[in-house]
């Protein structure tokens, strides 16, 4: 049985791209795997609090040593990794905003990558003292943005960050494997954003059948 947990980014509940490539992905996942269960969380339009200096001091505070007080400010950041242990399949629907992840989303991933829980920290590895503690999933992040040519050897090339962070951060997520699909030219709305639009469903049902 596949448990998956579904992170949505969007801010727009209706009309959003992303969310509509997820909902094809999922459907498709759903006729492959039907015994699959299903966490859905979405950043988008519930976005979690920033995280404020007493919320890093709470979560490097040893556990035993933590106030009523700093217990209570990392509740929510324990829900969501406890939702994120559970998952085999992490699937992340975000438009890129600004060239980057939307804030609900970055909002989310500073809530989940946190030390002792998502990963270790100890010097004595010398230069690469983090290393993952969850393992064995799978990510696939599902995006949509305005422009094109994010690509290597695009005419926007190196100015898209949100596929290069999702995929730095994966390892953190607990992710072996990543995937991307996404939408391009919606700003544009022509023949090409057509294109894209049924190029990456496409591609979304064919992914979701190799589950």
């Amino acid at each position: 049985m596949v448990h998956v947990l579904r992170v949505d980014a969007s801010v727009r509940d209706t009309g959003s791209l992303s969310r509509a490539l997820g909902d094809v992905f999922m459907q498709a996942l759903k006729q492959s795997e039907p015994s699959l269960t299903l966490s859905e969380r979405d950043v988008g339009s519930a976005p979690p609090p920033l995280i404020t200096a007493n919320w890093v001091a709470a979560a490097f505070t040893p556990e035993a040593d933590r106030s009523a007080d700093q217990v209570a400010l990392l509740t929510l950041s324990e829900v969501f990794i406890n939702e994120l242990a559970t998952a085999d399949l992490i699937v992340v629907t975000a438009p890129m905003y600004n060239y980057g992840m939307p804030a609900g989303l970055k909002a989310w991933v500073d809530y989940v990558i946190r030390k002792d829980r998502t990963f270790s920290f100890d010097l004595s590895r010398g230069d690469f003292p983090l290393v993952p503690l969850l393992s064995g999933k799978r990510l696939v992040l599902l995006s949509a943005w305005g422009e094109f040519g994010f690509e290597s050897g695009g005419a926007r090339e190196g100015q898209g960050h949100l596929v290069g962070h999702v995929r730095s951060i994966s390892r953190y997520l607990g992710a072996e494997r990543f995937e991307h699909i996404g939408i391009e030219y919606q700003e544009f709305g022509d023949a090409r954003h057509e294109a894209s639009v049924l190029t990456a469903h496409e591609a979304a049902r064919h992914l979701a059948r190799t589950f």
